[in-house]
């Protein structure tokens, strides 16, 4: 089990690590001129991060494009990653539902949960039932708090470099305050009584309570087990009975059932939304900006019929 070789990995690193040796007195002042290294848990808040980092710090993701974040399970390399960095920011909310174990492993490592201070949206039902929603990033304004507590943890790591954070968060704070009025006006062109969000996840949320959307989805978070018959056959009647021209699913989950709900709902299937993943640069969402507009643009699309 990955667990077992996280433990042994763990205490074969009680003794000198790189991280220890970069520590070490006699390397204090390379270490002083070294960039900090900040580990994230997933590609989306590396994207945001690197956005408030800029040049003064190196930012990476633990996890790679196009993974799974919340049943997750890190490797004995993750570990050794995580060792040797002087950060590591993670969402929480019980996204990383692995975290805690991961960082009982770490020793000293500090790390900062960047949804910090947001009122979550509890989830109503299923197992999940009273847990947060931890899916705040796709609210714009939401993500604003983000880049406030990634740079206050930039900051206090890195004093010499705070004025660099702070100047690259307020310029990355006017831009996504851009993106949201952009998504704003998309959403307004349609009809309030389609603004529907059908989708294989319940990760759009705070995004509809933002914009005024109604929200409809086959399971609140995405776990190893797929759809109940019973899931299937509510969405597919509220499909119907709501003449919803439009289904999406997750890019970083298999899109059958969804598929399924769209054929005997005589729904569409509009493609993938991104959520828990960026894709790679060359890909439609390289960054969390565009994961944003991509969003929005191809539901605004979808309910218009022009997919």
């Amino acid at each position: 089990m990955v667990t077992l070789a996280i433990g042994v990995t763990a205490c074969n690193f009680q003794g000198e690590t790189t991280g220890d040796r970069n520590r070490s007195p006699n390397n204090q002042a390379s270490q002083s001129k070294r960039k900090k290294v900040v580990l994230t848990t997933f590609t989306v808040i590396a994207d945001i991060a690197r956005n408030v980092a800029g040049d003064a710090a190196e930012v990476q993701s633990l996890t790679k494009i196009g993974a799974e974040i919340h049943g997750y399970e890190p490797t004995p390399s993750d570990l050794v990653r995580a060792q040797t960095a002087d950060l590591i920011l993670d969402n929480g909310m019980g996204l990383e539902r692995w975290a805690q174990r991961f960082y009982e492993g770490l020793g000293d490592i500090p790390h900062v949960t960047v949804s910090e201070g947001i009122t979550p949206i509890d989830i109503t039902e299923d197992a999940y039932a009273g847990k947060p929603n931890p899916h705040a990033w796709m609210s714009p304004k939401l993500a604003l708090v983000y880049v406030e507590n990634i740079r206050k943890a930039l900051s206090n790591l890195d004093p010499e470099n705070a004025t660099t954070y702070s100047a690259n968060a307020q310029k990355y704070s006017k831009e996504i305050q851009a993106i949201d009025l952009q998504l704003r006006a998309e959403i307004d062109k349609i009809p309030r009584d389609r603004r529907f969000i059908v989708t294989c996840e319940g990760a759009f949320s705070y995004l509809a309570k933002d914009y005024g959307l109604n929200e409809i989805y086959l399971w609140p978070v995405n776990s190893e087990r797929q759809a109940t018959p019973r899931q299937v056959q509510k969405v597919i009647d509220v499909v119907r009975q709501s003449k919803i021209p439009v289904v999406f699913c997750e890019s970083t989950v298999s899109a059958d059932i969804q598929k399924q709900v769209a054929t005997e709902s005589g729904a569409r299937f509009g493609g993938i939304f991104y959520v828990d993943s960026l894709s790679q640069p060359g890909g439609d969402v390289p960054t969390y900006l565009t994961l944003m507009k991509y969003n929005v643009d191809t539901l605004a699309k979808g309910l218009q019929g022009k997919l």
